[in-house]
């Protein structure tokens, strides 16, 4: 893990965290109860229903714990402080933040110059390919200062 100076960083906004982790509770509670309150005839309809709702449960799980993390931006590294890094600020061809980029909510798209192993931390961030998306739960204003930022690195790299 880098130890460089932080110089920008994403946190989950506690009131998005809160409702995003609760409403995947209550759904996985909701279709586990009714499963068992009022089963359907089929076998395969219960079974599906369970799994449907376990699923729910585990992923609401899932995004508590990773939004127990930061991103944070260094001089040559985007990592998250679980210590896993998502690219390397010399690796990064593109950012994207329009209206119209496949992004996460209030958040902004990485495009890196070589292919990446796939990972997803629910609620901050994913990475698929050459493709690395930032944000979920996290406040609008942090995000756009980090991909500012890291637009302007990307600028001074090419002039390099």
């Amino acid at each position: 893990m880098s130890k460089s100076t932080v110089v920008a960083e994403v946190a989950p906004s506690p009131g998005r965290r809160f409702v995003a982790v609760a409403m995947l509770a209550v759904l996985g509670t909701m279709v586990v109860y009714l499963t068992f309150s009022a089963p359907p005839e089929s076998l395969l309809w219960r079974v599906l229903l369970v799994v449907v709702g376990v699923a729910a449960l585990f992923l609401a799980d899932m995004l508590r714990r990773s939004t127990l993390h930061k991103i944070e931006l260094t001089d040559d590294v985007l990592r998250d402080t679980s210590g896993r890094e998502l690219c390397r600020i010399d690796d990064i061809a593109a950012v994207e933040r329009g209206a119209f980029a496949f992004k996460p909510s209030h958040g902004f798209l990485i495009r890196t110059k070589t292919t990446q192993p796939r990972a997803w931390a629910p609620g901050l961030w994913w990475r698929f390919g050459r493709k690395i998306g930032v944000g979920g739960v996290t406040p609008s204003g942090q995000a756009k200062f980090m991909a500012e930022l890291i637009a302007l690195r990307v600028v001074e790299n090419k002039n390099d």
